[in-house]
């Protein structure tokens, strides 16, 4: 599959509101993720690579950073150890990623995946038997008990937010969307799967949307840029 040949399997091609907002909704998340990376949040969290540790060093911080290449097939377990990854600096919607259950390249082996602009999270699991990464920035590893200190801006187009970590909780506005363009989504994980989404919406003018504590994460495209009210 090429990285734009995206298939509506979990989730949502174009913009649209999955279900009524709600935990159960049927779908995944709208296409393309989010634009423009962390550019412009004052997000500055310090994200922990799992990659391998020891002395510091620029050789040691790019072995820790580059878990997986942008572009290949790996195999769980094997080439790619379950846990969450993230990707930053995606442009133009060109990152595609999928979760399969096989490497027969059907329909039905895909588990999730999504085109990506900007920054995105990817819970790889342990039942999982392939990851796919076509036109991505390098995945790293992601420590999920990384300390950092929350923004309480965002960019409009940043991606995905780990809230607590990237972006305080809270409520927060969004002004000057049109024509429904704005996306926003909270997730309770990056697993991407039917189950994940808490509640999303498509948007034209102003926004305002209340993360919560227990949130894991919250998406964000072609939005006007966020901050808490």
């Amino acid at each position: 599959m090429g990285m734009k040949a995206k298939v509506a399997f979990g989730a949502v091609v174009g913009i649209v509101v999955i279900g009524a907002v709600s935990a159960n909704a049927g779908g995944d998340d709208k296409d393309g993720g989010a634009r423009g990376g962390d550019k412009g949040s004052s997000a500055s969290a310090e994200h922990k690579s799992g990659g391998q540790k020891g002395s510091g060093g620029a050789k040691a911080a790019e072995e820790e950073k580059a878990a997986l290449g942008g572009d290949g097939e790996y195999q769980v377990g094997s080439d790619v150890k379950p846990g969450t990854y993230r990707t930053t600096g995606n442009t133009d919607d060109m990152c595609y990623w999928e979760r399969a259950k096989d490497a027969s390249g059907e329909l039905d082996s895909m588990l999730a995946n999504d085109n990506v602009s900007g920054t995105s999270y990817v819970t790889v699991k342990p039942t999982d038997k392939l990851f796919k990464s076509s036109g991505c920035k390098d995945w790293e590893a992601v420590d999920l008990k990384a300390k950092g200190t929350p923004g309480s801006s965002m960019d409009g187009d940043g991606g995905m937010y780990k809230v607590g970590t990237d972006i305080a909780p809270g409520t927060y506005k969004s002004t000057g969307n049109t024509d429904d363009s704005c996306y926003w989504e909270r997730t309770k994980d990056a697993d991407h799967g039917l189950n994940s989404i808490i509640a999303n919406n498509n948007v034209s003018g102003t926004a305002v949307v209340t993360i919560s504590p227990s949130d894991a994460y919250f998406k964000t495209n072609d939005c006007g840029d966020w901050k808490k009210a």
